[in-house]
């Protein structure tokens, strides 16, 4: 009898493992996600429609977006999504997003998050410092116009 009791037991551990090593393989995204309150930073959409147009292309990657959120702390959160609902956010606005990390041994990937969840997306509340411009580089600048030539006579 005494040795049943000691089977039952270490096969109760095992199963126990056994489920916690499941859950943790399969949910630990949701297990360890993060919960981000801040301004966008920056949203950008990774697949531009016009390069969609004519392709055959998932419908995933049509609403392909980065993410970048600035939190309450300071700190500057990124992520990948591909939830629709970042079509519309804009930079500026303030936010409460759901972070999900990759798991450990996606090496690749790992430390990173994607799938960003928007949650809601609401007016910043006053005395909020402002986003910083966008850096000036040689496409943004405005070029002055190159003189025009006089238009050459008509010769008969």
């Amino acid at each position: 009898m005494q040795g049943l009791k000691k089977f039952m037991f270490f096969l109760g551990v095992l199963v126990f493992l056994g489920a916690g090593a499941y859950f943790l393989t399969n949910y630990y995204s949701w297990i360890f996600s993060k919960s981000v309150d801040g301004q966008i930073f920056q949203v950008e959409r990774v697949t531009q429609p016009a390069m969609i147009v004519g392709a055959s292309v998932a419908p995933a990657a049509m609403f392909s977006f980065a993410i970048a959120i600035r939190g309450k702390d300071g700190k500057i959160y990124t992520a990948s999504s591909e939830d629709r609902q970042w079509a519309v956010a804009q930079k500026g606005l303030c936010v409460e997003a759901k972070f999900y990390p990759y798991p450990p041994w996606d090496l690749d990937k790992a430390g990173t998050y994607a799938n960003a969840r928007l949650i809601s997306l609401k007016d910043c509340p006053p005395g909020l410092p402002a986003l910083p411009e966008a850096p000036v580089t040689p496409a943004t600048v405005e070029q002055p116009a190159a003189p025009q030539a006089a238009p050459a006579p008509n010769v008969q």
